[in-house]
């Protein structure tokens, strides 16, 4: 435990920090339709799916060693640039979560480190093949699949059960979007939860205290799991809205179709060890199931405004991570302090802008739409 400096232990709790962001940033991508469809209640909800983010966690290593030694090189990167990045991350996580935009964690937190590790070792300091390989091609054919899967899926089961009794359709359907919703965020944990793993990983190996190519130790496994656990349970009500009523009026087989399509997308890609983006494909698998339906309305503005975010999250949180990466560097030790109090700060801000007008486990269904403006509701409950 000597290469564990006060640094690292700094970076170490930031990566966690960050984990947790992405749990509740994330949380949508399990339960947003079985909320939306009322196949779960929502803190029922979140509780299934912040255990079984925990337990995805410890199904396999491949994304951690991707991130850890795959897109930049471990040999370059010092803990000041790691913190730089996940700074980066965290912040664009905050602020899509306010405004309801169901952005990608996983590319947040590459493109903090991407800028971060470009700012501070230079540009042979990232792996640029692996970054198209592994994060830019999973990005653009991902959510494409999961689409094009829940699309036919979903027409596949109103086919089927067009003559059937509509109640009967719903309670099966719902019945089987607790199973679905439950596979999804197990691949959750496994895919995302493995993100932070390997950023402390990463850590651990550019202070010495692991070798080269090294894996995630059981601790660190143990320790994001757990914190992503929680940050799914918090419930990221502002954007289960978004993806549960914003992007189409789901009903039950189409909950069903999208989940079950997202969940075998994201379990494949784990297994070959490709970082991708959750939000982006349960993203599309729910466009893809509103499609599928006969006379569904999918609105188009509300999926315009997400593809922005995705196409604007890796450079915004690059930009983010190599300016602070830049103060660090230059900085050292006051320079971190000063990156660390003025995220604080921004964070602060947030929260607090956040809860003019709160989305929270009573009113997530209310209406499609999230707003930052306006005094808050009367009612009181827990925004987040």
């Amino acid at each position: 435990m000597d290469h564990i400096t006060f640094l690292v232990a700094v970076v170490i709790v930031t990566a966690l920090a960050f984990d947790f962001t992405n749990g509740f940033h994330d949380t949508a991508n399990a339960m947003a339709t079985s909320i939306a469809t009322g196949a779960l209640k929502p803190r029922t909800a979140v509780l299934i799916s912040g255990v079984l983010n925990v337990v995805g966690a410890f199904l396999s290593t491949e994304v951690a060693k991707t991130i850890s030694g795959g897109i930049v090189d471990d040999t370059l990167v010092t803990p000041g640039m790691i913190f730089a990045g996940l700074v980066g991350a965290i912040l664009w996580n905050l602020a899509t979560w306010l405004l309801g935009l169901p952005s990608s964690s996983s590319h947040a937190l590459f493109g903090g480190l991407i800028g971060a590790v470009w700012v501070g070792a230079g540009e042979h300091g990232v792996h640029f093949d692996k970054v198209v390989e592994k994060v830019l091609l999973p990005a653009v054919a991902s959510p494409l699949i999961a689409g094009v899967a829940a699309l036919i899926a979903t027409y596949l089961a109103y086919r089927i059960t067009a003559r059937a009794r509509q109640k009967t359709v719903t309670k099966g359907f719902r019945l089987g979007q607790i199973a679905s919703a439950s596979l999804v965020s197990l691949a959750h944990g496994t895919n995302d939860a493995q993100k932070t793993m390997g950023v402390i990983t990463l850590t651990l190996i550019s202070a010495g205290a692991l070798g080269h190519d090294a894996g995630p130790p059981l601790w660190v496994i143990a320790s994001a799991g757990l914190a992503i656990g929680l940050g799914t349970y918090l419930g990221g009500w502002r954007i289960i809205r978004t993806m549960g009523k914003g992007l189409t009026d789901i009903q039950s087989p189409q909950g069903f179709a999208a989940e079950a399509a997202s969940t075998t997308v994201i379990l494949t890609s784990a297994h070959l060890g490709f970082a991708l983006s959750t939000t982006q494909v349960c993203s599309g698998g729910i466009l893809g199931a509103g499609l599928g339906r006969r006379l569904a309305e999918v609105r188009w503005g509300t999926a315009g405004r997400m593809v922005v975010a995705w196409l604007v999250t890796l450079p915004a949180a690059a930009l983010v991570g190599g300016l602070s990466a830049s103060v660090v560097t230059h900085g050292g030790n006051f320079g971190i302090v000063v990156i660390a109090l003025l995220a604080l700060a921004v964070a602060t801000f947030i929260v607090v802008m956040s809860r003019r007008n709160p989305v929270h486990a009573s009113n997530v269904n209310e209406t499609h739409e999230v707003s930052v403006r306006g005094a808050a509701p009367a009612e009181v409950g827990t925004a987040a």
